[in-house]
């Protein structure tokens, strides 16, 4: 097992910037969770991106403070269901091949956010 960080074995700050733009693409294109981006301007879709790459920098053991709110908080009244939770996963793990993350990392970084639907995911 390496001593590294997760942070430093997915490349870091710009690796993880790399994905979370990409990720955030497949996303905002897809047909039903596009609706989260609906009607939103540009500076605060820049915002939330920039907290998604410093909240996952923080978490995986990079230099990163995250700012922002907790996952239950910040997604509260969204209405996420299980069918949002799936595409969206479904879309990190297609960024995370996209991006040649090795087989361990990709199961880190999935296992993590797995941990997090009960905080996400509002509708069964």
């Amino acid at each position: 097992m390496s001593d590294k960080s997760l942070y430093e074995r997915l490349g870091g700050y710009d690796a993880i910037s790399a994905v979370v733009a990409d990720l955030m693409v497949r996303i905002k294109d897809d047909d039903k969770l596009s609706r989260f981006y609906d009607h939103r301007g540009t500076d605060g879709v820049a915002r939330e991106e920039q907290l998604l790459v410093d909240y996952l920098c923080a978490s995986t053991g990079g230099p990163m403070v995250y700012t922002g709110r907790d996952m239950k908080t910040l997604h509260a009244g969204m209405h996420l269901d299980d069918e949002d939770w799936r595409r969206a996963m479904a879309h990190l793990t297609s960024t995370l091949e996209a991006f040649e993350v090795p087989d361990q990392e990709k199961g880190e970084v999935l296992g993590f956010h797995e941990n997090l639907k009960p905080e996400i995911v509002e509708v069964s």
